[in-house]
């Protein structure tokens, strides 16, 4: 009988101190996206962050609303058909495709005075009430946009785009992501800040470039900043990031294993507070 009451009693023990699972809803763009179709990477990359984060902090469960090529005003303006559901924890990682788009970044009043979907501060107000609505005890983290060298998309090279070391549309990358801290700090909710991270800047996102040399013809490995100017044809050219050349990135833009692994930690370190 003494075993038999002091088998429960560890069992009761053990059961105390397991963690409920907690459940965390994942909203972004295509980074977000990728961790669960690895074969539109060209299987460069084997795990995302979601994946990531979840392997260190097993009692967590994610759910993937990353959407590719979305920006955060397409993400508010239908955010009601999104599927939303009730969690422990929501991530919001936006705002490279709000920049490369040219659409308005706005001004912290219109968050402040939540005036509606016509800029990236007043898409993200929407997207965090919604959030509050579906659980007012959720815990929230916010993500800056990382830096990014030339895009060029893998499956075709005709969608390219230059890097956040020029402005597009008279705004900064560096711009998007300062509004992301800035509503952190207001709703006094926690922001992993990719763009500043020494790990991805710049310098670090690809190896190099190959591209042709101007003077010769021939493919040259131009590492950043020496790349910049340099001209690409994406209808004669080969692609210009092969596997020796992806670094912190795949493809200029979308984290390799090393860029997601970097993003998992800075989250990892933040979530695993929350219980």
């Amino acid at each position: 009988m003494k075993k038999f009451l002091f088998l429960i009693i560890i069992v009761l023990a053990c059961a105390s101190f397991s963690q409920r699972e907690t459940t965390w809803t994942a909203i972004g763009d295509s980074i977000t996206y990728l961790n669960d179709h690895p074969d539109e990477t060209g299987h460069r990359v084997t795990k995302g962050y979601l994946t990531r984060v979840t392997e260190q902090l097993p009692h967590i469960r994610y759910t993937n609303q990353g959407h590719n090529g979305w920006t955060a005003v397409r993400i508010a303006k239908e955010i009601e058909q999104l599927g939303l559901e009730k969690a422990d924890i929501y991530s919001v990682f936006l705002g490279t495709n709000d920049w490369w788009a040219g659409l308005p970044l706005g001004t912290m009043d219109d968050y402040l005075g939540n005036t509606g979907n016509g800029t990236f501060y007043g898409a993200y107000r929407t997207i965090i009430n919604k959030l509050r609505s579906l659980n007012a005890e959720a815990d929230i983290v916010l993500v800056t946009p990382m830096q990014r060298v030339d895009f060029v998309y893998l499956q075709n090279m005709k969608n390219n785009a230059w890097g956040s070391y020029r402005e597009k549309n008279g705004q900064s990358l560096a711009q998007f992501a300062a509004a992301v801290k800035a509503i952190g700090r207001h709703e006094h909710i926690k922001v992993a800040d990719l763009y500043n991270r020494k790990e991805i800047s710049l310098k670090k996102l690809v190896k190099f470039k190959r591209l042709k040399d101007t003077a010769t013809g021939d493919y040259r490995n131009y590492p950043y900043p020496d790349f910049i100017g340099v001209p690409f044809d994406p209808s004669a050219d080969a692609y210009p990031y092969p596997r020796e050349a992806i670094d912190m990135t795949y493809d200029g833009l979308h984290p390799s294993d090393k860029g997601n692994e970097v993003i998992a930690k800075m989250l990892v370190k933040i979530m695993k507070k929350w219980k």
